[in-house]
């Protein structure tokens, strides 16, 4: 039985905070009970992967860096910017020079998200590590809110920061994929389609979204998560 304190720890209300592999494991039994449908894709898929990452500005900032068009390019941009300022704060990145964005390869619009994100962190505006403390709702909002934080990245940043646990991407264009294929549909479903077939594995869709990510790098013989 868990302890008050480890409860109020990974719930707040009828809430779940995503830590460790034994969270996942507990969301997966769960959803297997669920949606019977999902048993085949669990066998499928074989272990699914926690991949937590740092919560706060550097976490939302390696979210960010890593939407390139090539990994390899997303990983040297990162470890520049590491090489720069380590730990990435708000305040460290605000005291950056004018033109660092360029010598770390980053693109002027992700730059300036990247400086929006940590202004608002820096003056408290937003608390990012605080996030975990909302409904998924108000802090995919708070962070949408930010000019150049999309759904995706505010979802993926929930999701593997702050371990919310009740978070299903629909417009990743892996998860549509997996879903088509794991159920067999003629095609690819639309975020708005995906996002109401996945309404029946809540409060779990964190997990049933790494589910579908790992059994889609089944499928394809290569990861397809949006964190590493």
């Amino acid at each position: 039985m868990l302890s008050s304190a480890t409860d109020s720890r990974r719930s707040r209300g009828s809430m779940q905070i995503i830590r460790n592999d034994a969270d996942v494991r507990q969301g997966l039994e769960q959803l297997l009970l669920l949606d019977p449908r999902l048993v085949p894709v669990a066998e499928h898929a074989g272990p699914i992967p926690l991949r937590l990452r740092e919560r706060g500005f550097e976490g939302l900032a390696h979210i960010i860096v890593s939407q390139m068009v090539s990994r390899a390019s997303a990983n040297a941009i990162w470890r520049r910017m590491l090489q720069a300022n380590e730990p990435l704060t708000p305040e460290a990145y605000l005291l950056l020079h004018p033109d660092a964005w360029r010598e770390f390869g980053l693109s002027r619009a992700k730059a300036d998200t990247l400086s929006r994100i940590a202004g608002a962190a820096a003056t408290g505006e937003l608390d990012l590590e605080g996030l975990s403390e909302l409904p998924a709702a108000e802090a995919r909002a708070a962070l949408t809110a930010l000019k150049g934080v999309g759904p995706w990245t505010a979802e993926v940043y929930l999701m593997f920061c702050e371990g919310h646990a009740d978070i299903f991407p629909a417009g990743d264009v892996a998860l549509q994929n997996a879903v088509a294929a794991a159920f067999g549909l003629a095609q690819r479903p639309t975020a708005k389609e995906l996002a109401v077939l996945a309404e029946v594995w809540s409060p779990w869709r964190s997990v049933a979204s790494r589910l579908f990510w790992a059994y889609y790098a089944v499928k394809l013989g290569r990861g397809v998560l949006p964190v590493e």
